[in-house]
């Protein structure tokens, strides 16, 4: 694959009204490659999409194309073509005629139209189908036929906004499986939307993570899998045990009230970490030397190729193990994992940090409402401070109206032995809670925060 730029996106940011869809992405895509955009509904991918397909301009930034921007260049003259979910075929026409249609309103020769038909056809493996009405064809035919009409095009780029989401399981496996053989066979850049992380790493040479509009991590299927950068990335691709940690030193993390080996370097000595370690990376064991802690069967459920495992360990953590034996409920077992097998992250922060400004000696005003909070010395009303909260401080309410805040579940994390929960206030700010109650996403929550959790200092003017 070569690699030179095809197309660049430098600081690229876009708003809708006051909501910020893209914040400040920058991302680069080789000639020839399988790129794919992942992530949930609402970070940004079809946006990024749209923007390089011409559908939308950036509100800052820039997009090259071959090293010139092409801001100013219309959707008709970019050399993209673009298949959506939705096939879009003009139900009047026959198969041939679909795909013909671009070529015969550009005013391409007759003969070089059915040539490129008929190659196009072959390559979507539907070379007998071309007379046959599209109302009378499946979905995944029908979806053939819409990439078979991008292709008949000859675009530089291929984009697809999730072409596969309205096919049932087994045609969207194979569909895959053809797509990959026709991204081999053309050789030109596929760009690729999706929220499927299966599709995604079976798809790609390069998966680009997005969330909340921004750009989480870029790497190849390999490296976004075994290598999450942070617990975003570690629980949107694939099964994961996200948990707490401590880098004792280089190579030697602590975690689940045990010390491991590792392969990490370059955190430093004491440091608070995440770590994730996968599934099928724990290993069971007969040999007491090799165990490196013990644990108890709480569930075994067959999952097809595997048993997925639940086990509570001698220290109070719950972790998932899947395994191509099964081992039953209530036995007691010896594990042990591979240093390679585990993954230390950074993490991205340690406590809540909010930006307040005091009311008087014992209420600040921060997240949009006034909190008491314990006489401080020192401050005077109006300073500007910033309000330091522990995760476990913060108390969630059934109701919103029992909170100094209302907020909602946006996100949550399992660690092991509690979950991790960002709130989205109405406000739009996150807080971050660590709690052992179960919530759930979308779950509406009042936030209240004790006077004595609150570590208040004055914000430096710089």
């Amino acid at each position: 694959m070569a690699g030179e730029h095809i197309i660049d996106l430098k600081h690229v940011s876009k708003r809708f009204g006051d909501k910020v869809v893209l914040d400040d992405i920058s991302l680069y895509i080789r000639k020839g490659e399988f790129v794919t955009l992942l992530g949930p509904s609402g970070c940004g991918k079809t946006t990024t999409l749209r923007m390089i397909s011409g559908f939308l301009a950036p509100d800052e930034g820039e997009i090259l194309l071959d090293g010139k921007d092409i801001s100013s260049i219309p959707p008709y003259k970019r050399p993209f073509n673009t298949v959506f979910q939705r096939y879009a075929l003009f139900p009047h026409l026959d198969v041939y005629d679909n795909i013909a249609f671009g070529l015969k309103l550009r005013k391409t020769p007759e003969d070089e139209i059915e040539k490129r038909v008929k190659k196009v056809l072959k390559l979507v493996s539907m070379s007998d189908y071309e007379d046959r009405d599209v109302e009378s064809l499946s979905g995944g035919q029908q979806q053939r036929v819409a990439i078979a009409r991008a292709l008949v095009n000859q675009p530089k780029i291929l984009l697809l906004d999730e072409p596969l989401a309205a096919l049932d399981l087994k045609m969207r496996k194979d569909m895959q499986i053809e797509l990959k053989e026709m991204h081999r066979e053309l050789g030109i850049t596929f760009i690729y939307v999706t929220h499927d992380q299966e599709e995604a790493l079976t798809l790609s040479d390069t998966i680009v993570v997005m969330n909340e509009g921004k750009i989480q991590q870029i790497g190849t299927p390999t490296d976004i899998y075994n290598e999450p950068v942070n617990c975003f990335v570690a629980d949107f691709i694939g099964e994961s045990n996200i948990l707490k940690g401590r880098m004792l030193r280089d190579r030697r993390v602590a975690f689940i009230k045990h010390e491991f080996d590792c392969v990490d370097e370059g955190f430093g000595e004491d440091v608070p970490v995440d770590v994730v370690v996968r599934p099928e990376d724990i290993y069971f064991t007969t040999d007491p030397a090799k165990c490196q802690f013990k644990a108890t069967v709480g569930s075994c459920t067959f999952k097809g190729v595997h048993y997925e495992m639940w086990v509570d360990t001698d220290t109070g953590y719950e972790l998932m193990i899947q395994d191509y034996d099964p081992y039953p409920v209530g036995s007691e077992v010896m594990l042990y994992i591979d240093p390679d097998d585990i993954q230390v992250m950074r993490k991205e922060r340690t406590c809540n940090v909010f930006e307040g400004k005091m009311v008087d000696e014992t209420h600040v005003a921060m997240l949009g409402a006034e909190f008491g909070c314990l006489p401080q010395a020192g401050l005077s009303a109006g300073d500007d401070v910033s309000v330091e909260v522990r995760f476990e401080a913060v108390d969630l309410q059934d109701h919103q109206e029992d909170g100094i805040v209302a907020g909602e579940v946006h996100f949550l994390l399992y660690k092991g032995d509690h979950y991790h929960l960002t709130i989205l206030t109405e406000d739009g700010d996150h807080i971050w809670v660590d709690t052992n109650d179960i919530w759930d996403k979308g779950d509406l929550v009042g936030v209240n925060i004790a006077p004595a959790d609150l570590k208040i200092e004055k914000r430096n003017e710089a």
